[in-house]
Formats: structure tokens, sequence, C-alpha cells
């Protein structure tokens, strides 16, 4: 399994795959892979001659420097993981912040139709510049032919695909399922931040998201939304920061009940300073 530091190199080498035509699919991560991140990969190479992985942590999209710090960093268990997977089908690309950046590591400015201002945008603000910044100098390195991303963080996948229609970017953009622990909780690499008691605890959200989904069906969103602000405000682990229920389509919070539309839960919590998001999709 090649590992790659430089865009020019593994340029160089998917321009060899596209002149023997083969079909290239990429997984973006920042690495702290899982068993999501797994899954992703293998949907790519079920779909592709070849698949591109990047582990980059970007720092553009943290607007938390001590969150950016405290990122886990683990590059050769990620390759350990990913060869359990494929050896000789995955192309490993592990950039320095300059050779993305080139000294200049700041986000480009992107007006995303709004999709930027609801739920993650009003409490990161910056972070989805950031996302849009890298993501699409990724796409313009790798030229990838389909590129998967989890749906547990929707709106950023909404965001991407945004972006993508916008700019006129060539890929076609695959949204996958959210893979979850066996307690519910939505596999993320911070989870491995935490304890084992906060990770027990943290079982609380997926059980709050089934249960709003299901009351969804006969409240009203206010009526729910009240319900599960209520829950965590006895929880002692776990503080919410937001409890969102959004069309889909345009991310902004429901006013009133549609048939026509579809609607998520958006959720986003605190365990100390470890912060966790989920979703699910209401009807």
């Amino acid at each position: 399994m090649q590992v790659y530091q430089e865009k020019k190199q593994i340029k160089a080498v998917i321009e060899q795959l596209k002149t023997k035509q083969l079909t290239l699919g990429f997984v973006p991560t920042m690495g702290a892979l899982h068993q999501g991140h797994l899954a992703l990969v293998e949907e790519a190479l079920a779909n592709n001659d070849k698949v591109v992985v990047s582990i980059f942590v970007n720092p553009t999209q943290f607007n938390n420097a001590t969150d950016l710090e405290k990122y886990p960093r683990t590059l050769d268990d990620d390759l350990g993981l990913l060869k359990t997977v494929s050896e000789d089908r995955i192309l490993i690309y592990a950039p320095t912040v300059d050779d993305i950046y080139e000294g200049q590591t700041v986000s480009q400015k992107f007006d995303f139709d709004g999709l930027e201002h609801e739920m993650e945008g009003q409490f990161r603000p910056g972070h989805f510049d950031g996302v849009g910044t890298v993501v699409k100098r990724l796409f313009e390195i790798v030229s990838p032919d389909n590129a998967y991303f989890g749906e547990k963080d929707f709106q950023q996948l909404a965001i991407i695909k945004k972006m993508v229609e916008k700019h006129q970017i060539p890929v076609t953009i695959v949204g996958c399922d959210i893979h979850r622990e066996a307690n519910g909780l939505a596999m993320s690499s911070r989870n491995a931040r935490l304890s084992p008691e906060q990770k027990k605890a943290a079982s609380f959200i997926y059980k709050v998201l089934t249960t709003a989904k299901k009351q969804f069906g006969t409240k009203s969103a206010y009526k729910v939304t009240e319900w599960v602000e209520k829950q965590f405000s006895k929880n002692d682990v776990l503080r919410l920061e937001y409890f969102v229920i959004a069309d889909e389509e345009t991310l902004r919070p429901i006013q009133r009940k549609s048939k026509t539309k579809k609607y998520r839960a958006f959720i986003a919590v605190f365990a100390d300073d470890i912060r966790l998001i989920d979703n699910i999709a209401l009807n």
C-alpha cells in the first residue's frame, strides 16, 4: 500500500490510472479511522477500480484551537485498518499542511445558498468555508469520478453537493448510511477521546433521537424539541448544544409540517469538551 505525501506524486499516479480508463473513487478523511470510514472505503471499492483515501487533519475547519490540538492522529493504525480492506487497490494521500495550502493556511469564502448558516454554521463560525476549501482542493488534486461521505455529517454532505453543483466540479457525490457502535452511538473519530463512562452515557443520544422520531409522527416539532431539551436537562454527563428539526433540502428549521417534504432531526452534544453530532431521518 503506497502512501503519498506530496500532491505532485499522487497526481502523477492518478494520471497513469486515467490513461488506462480506470475509475477512481475517493474517501476524504481526517484519520483516526473506524468501521464507519472502512464502510465508505468498501462502498468505493465496490464501485470503482481504484480508491484514494486522504488522511489530513484540516486546520481551517476548526474554530476551536484546543479541538484541533487534541484531534487524534493515528496514521500507522489507519494504514493497518485500510490494509484489512485491500492491499493493492487503495492509494493513500497523507499530505502536510504546506502541501495542501502552500503557505497560505486560510479558507476560501463560499456561498452555499444559506446551507452554511444553519445548525453547525451557527455554532462553528467559518467551519464550512474550511470544509469547502479543503474538499475543493482535494477534488482538484485527486480528480475522482465518485466521492463518498457519511451521513453522520449530513449538513456537510449537503454543502459538498452544493459546492460541486455551483462550481461545476465533475464528480459524483455519494452519501452513505451512518455506522453506529453497538450501543447506538454514531461512529466518530472523536469517540476515541471518550472515557468508558462517557461512551456508555453517549448511547442516550441515539435513544433520544429514535424516540423523537416516533413522537414526530403525532406531535408538533415544537413539542418534540421541548421534550428533547427536557431529557438532556436531566442528564449529568451530556450537555445539549442544539436539537433542530429541519427540512432535509434547505436545512432550515421546520415551520409547519408538510407531507411533501422530508425532515431530519439534528443534534449536537458535549461530553466535557468532546463534541458529538448525530442526526436521524424523521419521515
